[in-house]
């Protein structure tokens, strides 16, 4: 593994990709909440032979039968601290990327650390696992540790923004989309009769363990109202206030910092 030294966020040069990262700068695209930032990105995807399967849009599981259930809590997925506390998770960026294209990613590695014990550093030949991060189609990530090298998706054109970095590393970490909790329906009403046909498995409800925290509307996991909508209508209601604005994150809340300092012990 080639180790990647840390570069400064830059503007970018002109090229094809140049107008798609610029606007990160100027908020033309930057400032489209996350959850549109990957409905565009991964809107047109189609699964390659030996390409992973993918659910609730951008979560890879190993197979159909995993819908149903938590790849994480099933498999025990957490990444392990070392003995300084931290959590040390090696990460090898692909060379497709542009210097500059790979600040944008360093910048969301670094994120973590300013509010968590999570160390994102460059891979060694020695280490047995580590993420690999990979210009795809489209913005994908496993759930948790899978052991070896796993692919965390970032296309240079659609996902190189810093609020999507950080939702696919979240996922990496062990965490799943806000919509899909344990408590989801106390705050969430999903409208069945609006999703895309085939697509209601990206609406099931997982066991998951929610650190404490109260349901989060404006969680860098939680999707827009209109996520998989076959007709332009609501997908997903919020109780017992409809008026209330979800899915417009940026980046982490509050409550998605203070999960994983929960889960990661920080």
């Amino acid at each position: 593994m080639l180790k990647f030294s840390v570069v400064t966020l830059l503007l970018l040069s002109p090229c094809c990709w140049a107008d798609e990262e610029t606007a990160v700068e100027d908020g033309r695209l930057g400032d489209l909440p996350v959850s549109e930032l990957l409905e565009r990105a991964n809107s047109n995807l189609v699964r390659s032979a030996g390409g992973p399967v993918l659910t609730e849009g951008d979560i890879v599981v190993d197979e159909e039968a995993e819908r149903n259930a938590d790849p994480c809590t099933s498999s025990g997925c957490m990444w392990r601290p070392w003995t300084d506390g931290m959590v040390y998770i090696p990460y090898y960026i692909n060379n497709q990327y542009s210097s500059r294209e790979k600040a944008i990613i360093t910048r969301g590695l670094e994120s973590f650390s300013s509010f968590s014990c999570i160390r994102f550093r460059p891979s060694r030949s020695s280490d047995r696992d580590w993420i690999s991060i990979e210009s795809k189609g489209g913005c994908f990530s496993s759930i948790g540790r899978r052991g070896g090298g796993q692919v965390v998706s970032l296309a240079r054109q659609g996902c190189l923004y810093h609020g999507t970095v950080q939702h696919e590393l979240l996922h990496a970490l062990g965490f799943n989309h806000e919509q899909t909790r344990s408590d989801r329906d106390q705050y969430i009403r999903v409208v069945l009769q609006n999703v895309q046909s085939g697509m209601e498995h990206n609406f099931r409800k997982k066991n998951t363990l929610n650190q404490g925290t109260s349901y989060d509307y404006n969680s860098v996991m939680q999707y827009h109202r209109y996520a998989f909508s076959k007709n332009n209508q609501p997908t997903m209601v919020p109780i017992p206030d409809a008026n209330v604005s979800f899915g417009k994150a940026t980046q982490m809340s509050r409550n998605d910092i203070a999960r994983l300092n929960t889960l990661y012990k920080c």
